[in-house]
């Protein structure tokens, strides 16, 4: 008897420590990291679904400015906060990608809602940065501190979501969150990025996903 129990013990050890047990029951693993119940929401569809192809996804969760990474089997690699589009809106504006910065106004600085295929690759000046919409030239980098007027990391280091709006568009993050956690996620393969809308219901823009 006590042999037999310890086998138990063992099998379902070795059970609780497979990869795929983090998403046991079709949900995914925050690891206890806080999150909104639209992310909660989304992340749990996306593992039950399979909606990612069995590739690492991001969800962007722009009301609450907050990034989280997960591996294909929706265990959490890392949450971060996030500096977003100045403007709210969850479209981009059309030919956006093709023109100058200078040229971009105010209202159309947005970054939009929906799911895109993502990979790595440079920007102009050969820096690393994550591709979310290489059209609309939308893409997930490490913050851009060269405007120290725009106090960018100080954004990111605040306890409110509420001065995180900034950029044309594209998503900011702390350095060291997107070579620790978000690079080595992409490294071996595209992903998935779903970014939350903040003007419409999420189930408008991912029409599987559960209703709000």
């Amino acid at each position: 008897m006590a042999r037999r129990w310890g086998r138990l013990l063992y099998v379902l050890s070795a059970v609780l420590a497979a990869p795929w047990a983090l998403a046991a029951g079709g949900r995914a693993d925050f690891k206890l990291e806080p999150a909104s119940p639209e992310a909660s929401r989304l992340a749990d569809w996306i593992v039950d679904s399979g909606d990612n192809g069995r590739l690492p996804f991001v969800i962007v969760d722009k009301q609450g400015a907050k990034v989280f990474v997960f591996s294909a089997d929706g265990g959490l690699r890392g949450a971060s906060p996030a500096l977003l589009g100045q403007s709210s809106g969850d479209d981009s504006a059309p030919g956006i990608g093709t023109r100058k910065l200078a040229d971009i106004l105010p209202e159309e600085r947005t970054t939009p809602a929906g799911r895109f295929v993502a990979s790595l690759g440079h920007n102009l000046h050969g820096g690393e940065i994550l591709w979310v919409d290489y059209d609309a030239a939308l893409s997930l980098h490490p913050v851009v501190t060269s405007n120290p007027r725009e106090h960018r990391l100080q954004r990111l280091a605040s306890a409110t979501p509420l001065d995180n709006r900034i950029s044309y568009g594209c998503i900011n993050v702390p350095a060291k969150f997107y070579h620790g956690v978000v690079s080595p996620a992409f490294r071996q393969s595209d992903g998935i990025v779903y970014i939350l809308p903040e003007t419409r219901p999420a189930s408008a823009v991912f029409p599987h996903s559960p209703a709000q």
